[in-house]
């Protein structure tokens, strides 16, 4: 599934090539995604893109009389093609540009969703953390959220009701940096502990939209480039193989229905 970087990445891979152009049409080739994809949207036609926002794993697309708000799903992605090139099987969605483009949503698994928001909110967006790249999300803030916490760390950072957007990969990643153990409970970590591992969540999630996305099955860039981040993974997916850090071999376990990765020597 595409996590925050992945958005992130498509977010400025399609912004120079919608911002400022006009909505000529909106063409959709299935009623429904996840969900039924509302009629409403149909009002952005003849109205000028103004602005591509991201909330967690959400695109918002803004126009003066409402939004378009996007969600990739599982397989989901856009491409900015020619608008004469003709629709794939799974093109469910097109935003046909003013000046001859298109912004394609192709959805294999139709998990993903086309939304309309009148003033940039919706149901989905609400009782959201703080995005993780802000000051807002801090260790003070983890500490105080985690006090009474019992459920295990690896789960808690990756609850958008606490922080958006760190998703499995991430999580594993960052607890291995941070030397922490996945299953520890959330409010057995302490103040000095979150001081490590929210620094190493930034981190990894920076270097992710750096280097372009983490390349999972289903997601490639809006240029149809793969992200490559996947080459800097340390203990995700390696099950088996020695620890980077040392030579112990990486343990693999189920938390909260999620494969997890870590370290049992170096994680504490």
């Amino acid at each position: 599934m595409p996590e925050l970087p992945e958005v992130e990445v498509s977010r400025m891979g399609i912004s120079p090539h919608l911002i400022g152009q006009q909505i000529k049409s909106l063409t959709f080739r299935t009623p429904k995604l996840r969900w039924h994809i509302p009629k409403e949207l149909k009002q952005l036609e003849g109205h000028i893109v103004r602005d591509i926002r991201r909330r967690a794993k959400y695109l918002i697309i803004e126009t003066d009389v409402g939004s378009a708000i996007v969600h990739l799903g599982m397989s989901g992605s856009l491409r900015v093609l020619d608008a004469e090139l003709p629709a794939g099987k799974h093109d469910h969605v097109d935003l046909t540009l003013a000046n001859g483009k298109v912004l394609r949503y192709n959805d294999p698994r139709r998990f993903g969703a086309w939304l309309f928001s009148e003033n940039g909110e919706h149901d989905v967006l609400e009782h959201m953390g703080p995005e993780p790249l802000t000051e807002e999300f801090s260790a003070e803030y983890m500490w105080e959220k985690a006090c009474n916490k019992r459920v295990a760390v690896k789960q808690f950072i990756m609850d958008n009701k606490v922080v958006v957007g760190v998703g499995n990969i991430y999580a594993s990643e960052s607890l291995f940096s941070a030397c922490i153990l996945p299953t520890r409970a959330a409010n057995s970590i302490k103040f000095k502990e979150w001081r490590l591992l929210v620094p190493e969540i930034k981190k990894v999630l920076e270097t992710s939209i750096q280097q372009g996305g983490t390349t999972l099955k289903d997601f490639s860039q809006v240029d149809g480039k793969p992200g490559y981040f996947a080459q800097e993974l340390r203990v995700y997916g390696k099950a088996g193989q020695p620890c980077p850090r040392c030579g112990e071999p990486i343990h693999e376990q189920k938390i909260g229905q999620r494969n997890t990765f870590f370290c049992p020597h170096c994680q504490k």
